[in-house]
């Protein structure tokens, strides 16, 4: 199989939207696929290898030298990044912030913003180099508006978004596109993340709802990409047809 695919880097490959989207895109872009779990990882290789080619690497966006070492350890056939999706993130807790715990605020701005800027620094190089390139930025619906009990993930979204706008500007003059998504309620793991594994709680947010999935979200980032080259979708949000914003929501 030739690699003369263009390529595709996914970070947070291994679940949710990322896994969704890496499907979605296997038909079209050779795939680098990143997360933390090798085992999922090595899965995704096997069932998409025989729709493209693909390899993985393992590496914990958090960690600055591990974006460095592993995305520079790429050899020259793939190298040549035409999109990249930034879409590993996380939410950790829900509580006012006077009642905040500390470690979830660093894990949600060590991941969420400062992860998405290293990933993007390193990708970038080639990006400017070969003057053309598409980023996506997953964001979300809170980093539009503010939510009870929010504070830090809602912040740290805020900062996708301007991180975005900041990119657009000054990434123009490179021919390299900036686009973000910003779901509403999406069932995956995320609220198993969000509330360190109490089922009953993840349970409650979708309860009621028919909330988006992964999968919706991959066909968007598909619609984008597929877009002429003279058209960026610059800011997009999507939500499930019961949610209205953050708070209101028509639960059945």
């Amino acid at each position: 199989m030739g690699n003369n695919k263009k390529i595709a880097l996914i970070t947070g490959a291994t679940s949710g939207i990322g896994e969704s989207t890496a499907y979605e895109l296997a038909n079209n872009y050779s795939l680098i696929l990143c997360g933390r779990n090798k085992e999922k990882l090595d899965e995704l290789e096997e069932n998409l290898s025989s729709k493209t080619k693909v390899i993985t690497l393992e590496f914990d966006v958090r960690n600055h030298q591990e974006v460095s070492e592993k995305i520079s350890s790429l050899d020259n056939s793939w190298k040549k990044i035409e999109l990249l999706i930034n879409n590993a993130g996380n939410a950790h807790g829900l509580d006012f912030i006077y009642e905040g715990d500390i470690e979830d605020w660093d894990m949600m701005i060590d991941t969420n913003v400062k992860g998405l800027l290293y990933v993007t620094k390193y990708v970038l190089d080639s990006m400017i180099k070969n003057n053309s390139g598409h980023i996506i930025n997953i964001g979300s619906i809170a980093g539009k508006e503010v939510y009870p009990k929010g504070n830090i993930y809602c912040a740290s979204k805020f900062a996708v978004d301007a991180i975005s706008q900041g990119m657009r500007i000054d990434l123009n003059k490179y021919n390299i596109k900036v686009s973000q998504v910003n779901p509403g309620l999406v069932e995956t793991n995320f609220s198993m993340v969000r509330f360190k594994n109490d089922k009953s709680r993840s349970k409650s947010v979708y309860e009621g709802l028919n909330p988006l999935i992964g999968d919706d979200i991959a066909k968007v980032i598909s619609f984008i990409v597929n877009c002429p080259d003279n058209v960026n979708i610059s800011d997009l949000t999507v939500l499930a047809k019961s949610q209205a914003s953050s708070t209101v929501l028509n639960r059945k």
